[in-house]
C-alpha cells in the first residue's frame, strides 16, 4: 500500500502575503486540503486545482467540524495515498490542536511534518505597532486561552496577574472575549487597573478592528466596540507606548 503523508501547516493569521515559502510549497503540493474556518480565501487559492478541499471549522461559539472525525479524515487520505495539508489558521502548535493530531497520526504510523505559521497574537500585536517584549517594559510574554476545555479548569488569572507584575510579562489572551469579564476580574487582583489593554478582532485582515483601553474597563469596552471572535487581548505596559509607536495606525483609544 502507497501510504501517503500529512503536512500540519500554519497559514498565518489571514493576510495571504504572511504566509512562508514553506507553507506556499506545502499548499501547492497537497492532493487534500483539511481548511479550518479562519483560513482566507486567499490562501486557499495557492491550492492546486486538482486537489480536494474539505472545510472543517473549528471556531469558538460556532458549530465545529468533531476533531475526531477530522482525525480520521487525514489518516483515512493518507491511507489512500494521498498528499494531505492540515491547513490551520495561526500556527498549527500553539492553540491549533496540532500536538493532538501529531500524536494521533504518528501512532498509525503516518509520516507527519510539521509547518509553523505566524501566530495571530504576534501578528495582532504587531499590527499596532506593540512589541510583545521590550528592554523597558516587558522581559517575557506569555500565550493564554481563554476557552477552557469542557470539564477543565479555566486558567489560574490571580496567579497569572501576580506573576506578570513581578516578572513584567505581556499577557496574549486568545479566545477571551466571552470570558472578558471574569478575565478582567481576576486580574485585577494583581495588576493596577490602568495597566494598558489592546483588543484585536480579525488581525491582519481587511477587516481588523481594535480599540485600545485599561484593563478595568477591558470587558465594558469589548461591549461598547461590539468586538467579536475571533479577537487577541494584550495586557501589559508594551501596550502603553501604541500611540508613538504606530502613529499611523489609526487607533481609537476606549
Amino acid at each position: 500500500m502507497n501510504t501517503g503523508k500529512v503536512t500540519l501547516v500554519g497559514a498565518g493569521p489571514g493576510d495571504p502575503e504572511l504566509l512562508t515559502l514553506k507553507a506556499l510549497k506545502a499548499i501547492q503540493a497537497a492532493t487534500v486540503l483539511l481548511v479550518d474556518d479562519l483560513v482566507s480565501d486567499e490562501v486557499v487559492g495557492h491550492a492546486s486545482p486538482a486537489a480536494r478541499i474539505v472545510h472543517v471549522g473549528k471556531r469558538g461559539g460556532c458549530k465545529s467540524t468533531p476533531q475526531a472525525f477530522i482525525e480520521r479524515l487525514m489518516l483515512m487520505a493518507a491511507r489512500e495515498g494521498e498528499n494531505v495539508v492540515r491547513l490551520k489558521g495561526g500556527d498549527p502548535f500553539i492553540f491549533g490542536r496540532g500536538g493532538e493530531e501529531m500524536e494521533h497520526l504518528r501512532a498509525a504510523g503516518i509520516h507527519v511534518e510539521i509547518v509553523n505559521g505566524i501566530t495571530s497574537g504576534l501578528a495582532a500585536a504587531t499590527s499596532l505597532g506593540v512589541p510583545l517584549t521590550h528592554r523597558d517594559h516587558a522581559q517575557g510574554v506569555v500565550f493564554l486561552t481563554g476557552h477552557a476545555q469542557q470539564g477543565d479548569a479555566a486558567p489560574d488569572w490571580r496567579s497569572l496577574a501576580a506573576m506578570a507584575r513581578e516578572a513584567r510579562l505581556t499577557l496574549v489572551i486568545y479566545m477571551g472575549v466571552s470570558s472578558a469579564a471574569r478575565i478582567q476580574h481576576d486580574l485585577l487582583a494583581g495588576l493596577p487597573p490602568q495597566t494598558p489593554v489592546a483588543i484585536i478582532q480579525r488581525a491582519s485582515q481587511p477587516d481588523q478592528r481594535h480599540a485600545v483601553t485599561c484593563l478595568a474597563k477591558l470587558a465594558a469596552t469589548i461591549e461598547a466596540e461590539q468586538l467579536a471572535s475571533p479577537s487577541v487581548i494584550v495586557v501589559g505596559d508594551v501596550v502603553r507606548g501604541i500611540a508613538a509607536a504606530a502613529a499611523g495606525a489609526q487607533i481609537r483609544a476606549a
